[in-house]
């Protein structure tokens, strides 16, 4: 699953048994070097739908981690992309990557400033309707459903009116099949793991479904589309592997 760039089974099992801020703070030297690093395509799928929906100034990328999402605000933000995580680790790293461009990447004249802000996501430390875009990707499975509507309700504060709230959501595995069981076997993990230790490390993603996420988003005040992200083909019965919620204050 990793690169040989990538954490040690060691390293792993120290932040693993951390707090979910500690345990990120241990992981972002190494992080762009694991799986849970948000995939191009979703970064790729996400910025050609935002393109064609309309025209953003500011952008922020919720728990932004080392600052992949950013770039996709980059892409579509005229004047500013944040990024706000609580790991003051991943921050660093994330600044650290933007103040060294990759290879062939070019920041184009004009384009929008970058921020990175420490913060907790379920209280946004930023002024109401300071953004037309907020942009998640894969942080939903770091909150328990429970706490959805106090995150929802943050973000639709920092939305301005008709701002959008984006994330991609892969469809569901097949039951019996090795990406469910995997799933399975990963949050099973980290059930046992939180019942046996303390602080608990909040990571859940087999139970997350479109239709709930859509009921809890309406009662926060948005209206939810799902647009396909074609980037990951079909299933078998012609449905799209991924989509991209688009919630609009």
């Amino acid at each position: 699953m990793f690169s040989p760039e990538g954490p040690t089974a060691r390293e792993l099992a120290v932040q693993a048994l951390s707090s979910v801020e500690r345990g990120y703070d241990l992981l972002a030297p190494k992080f762009d070097h694991t799986p849970f690093r948000t995939p191009d395509l979703a970064l790729a799928g996400t910025a050609r739908v935002l393109a064609g929906l309309g025209e953003y100034r500011s952008g922020l990328d919720l728990c932004c981690g080392t600052g992949a999402g950013v770039e996709v605000l980059r892409s579509v933000c005229t004047e500013e992309a944040v990024g706000v995580d609580f790991s003051a680790g991943m921050l660093e790293v994330a600044r650290e990557r933007h103040r060294r461009p990759a290879a062939g990447r070019h920041a184009a004249p004009g384009g929008p400033a970058v921020r990175w802000v420490r913060g907790d996501a379920r209280e946004l430390p930023f002024a109401p309707a300071s953004f037309e875009l907020v942009a998640s990707f894969g942080a939903l499975g770091h909150f328990l459903p429970a706490q959805w509507p106090t995150l929802f309700a943050g973000v639709h504060r920092v939305l301005r009116p008709g701002g959008r709230l984006v994330m991609p959501l892969a469809a569901p595995p097949r039951p019996g099949s090795a990406e469910y069981w995997t799933l399975y076997a990963f949050d099973a993990a980290m059930r046992v793991r939180n019942a046996l230790w303390r602080p608990p490390f909040v990571m859940y993603y087999r139970t997350m479904r479109y239709s709930a996420l859509q009921q809890t988003l309406v009662r926060a005040g948005f209206t939810v589309e799902l647009h396909p992200l074609g980037e990951y083909g079909t299933r078998e019965d012609g449905s799209p592997r991924a989509g991209l919620v688009v919630a609009t204050r």
